[in-house]
């Protein structure tokens, strides 16, 4: 990070390059996480409710979530989510935005990721009500996780901006 704080980030291209390919990973993350959540529920909230609280009424029947299931997966998407998330928001840091717009997307960053996990042990062992909770989250979560990385590709196109000689901090 020294590159973009020394304004050596212009004459870099080698760090450019990285930053651009690893915004391509990060794309593609995104899109295919939509298609997993679509290929297993929609924004329907009884589609939610279906898919964690299982339906006897299906073919063959679904059974609930297990709770071995859920752990397994909270526990991958705990700690990959929040990699992403923390490298993400620690990029942006270096966008020459102002202090309150990073703020705002870093706290809707990390607050969405960890509720659209939270929310799934809510709709599966609290209430099937959480399942609202569920898709906002969703949304938010992708949507915020797109915003980080328009926000990134915007700065890494255009290097010649430095947030800390912008005189934005």
């Amino acid at each position: 990070m020294r590159f973009v704080v020394t304004g050596e980030w212009d004459r870099n291209t080698m760090l450019r390059l990285v930053l651009v390919l690893f915004l391509v990973y990060v794309l593609l993350f995104i899109v295919s996480s939509a298609l997993l959540y679509f290929d297993r529920m929609g924004l329907d909230p009884a589609s939610v409710q279906i898919y964690f609280l299982g339906d006897p009424d299906l073919d063959f029947g679904r059974p609930p979530r297990s709770y071995a299931s859920m752990i397994e997966t909270s526990h991958t998407h705990l700690f990959a989510m929040g990699m992403l998330v923390m490298v993400l928001t620690h990029l942006l840091l270096f966008a020459p935005m102002s202090p309150r717009s990073k703020a705002w997307l870093v706290i809707l960053s990390f607050l969405s990721t960890l509720s659209s996990e939270l929310c799934n042990w809510l709709v599966r062992f609290v209430s099937p009500s959480f399942a609202y909770a569920k898709i906002g989250s969703f949304i938010a979560m992708e949507l915020s996780l797109l915003a980080l990385t328009c926000a990134i590709a915007i700065h890494v196109y255009r290097p010649h901006r430095n947030a800390y000689k912008d005189g934005v901090r």
